[in-house]
């Protein structure tokens, strides 16, 4: 854990989305209790002090191989700068068309637009219907002494080959790994090397779901996994 930043040394793109960006912010049963900008939510004094959860997903995107792409977060992102985590994630946000619940649609349309705004992956490529609601979960995690992550996460997967242009400002790398790839990432990570580092969200997923549902998608079966009743809380 490093020192946190202080505001004024905080990147003006991602200031700029802290403060602009509401987030919706729910019950442990995902009931929606109000908003707040991403900014206070994701302070630890205010996790841990008035117990804010908010709203989350992540999609895992793989391609017509099954290979799943990852991306490696900028350096200048507020949480987690420079660890490695699934496609994309973020937050629905406190408007119309992302609260929609019916079907994870707010989520849904949430994660088309920040593939467009965090990897130039056009909407045409990731039709909102295309995207399949696994399940959800609730976490808590920190990332310095100042911010850190309480969110109750939609999971989606989508099997599409996609246009990648990562935006700079929200991502430095990004690379497709099979399931040999993945399992060699995380012998590193876990050995310490390379400096390579997992965010704590992909951590939860890779150890209680992803591989089962890796199978699903190369059988095309992903639907008979899905289990959107349940909220799974995961530490």
């Amino acid at each position: 854990m490093g020192d946190a930043l202080p505001d004024a040394a905080m990147d003006a793109v991602q200031k700029r989305l802290m403060f602009e960006d509401e987030c919706i912010l729910v019950d442990e049963n995902d009931r929606v209790v109000g908003h707040e900008s991403k900014y206070n939510c994701h302070l630890m004094e205010n996790i841990e002090s008035k117990n804010w959860l908010h709203r989350a997903f992540s999609v895992f995107l793989f391609n017509s191989k099954y290979e799943l792409l990852l991306q490696q977060r900028s350096a200048t992102k507020v949480t987690f700068p420079l660890v490695w985590t699934n496609t994309c994630c973020s937050h629905p946000l406190y408007r119309e068309s992302e609260l929609i619940e019916e079907d994870a649609l707010g989520a849904r349309n949430a994660a088309q637009r920040k593939l467009l705004d965090e990897l130039g992956i056009p909407a045409e490529d990731v039709p909102v219907e295309q995207f399949i609601p696994l399940g959800r979960m609730l976490y808590k995690a920190p990332s310095d002494g100042k911010w850190g992550e309480h969110e109750l996460d939609y999971l989606l997967f989508i099997v599409r080959d996609v246009n990648v242009n990562p935006n700079p400002d929200e991502v430095a790398d990004v690379k497709y790994v099979n399931k040999e790839q993945l399992k060699e990432l995380l012998r590193k990570t876990d050995a310490g090397e390379e400096g390579l580092k997992l965010s704590p969200w992909f951590r939860l997923v890779v150890d209680n779901f992803l591989f089962s549902w890796w199978d699903h998608v190369e059988k095309g079966t992903l639907k008979e996994a899905a289990d959107m009743k349940t909220i799974h809380k995961l530490t």
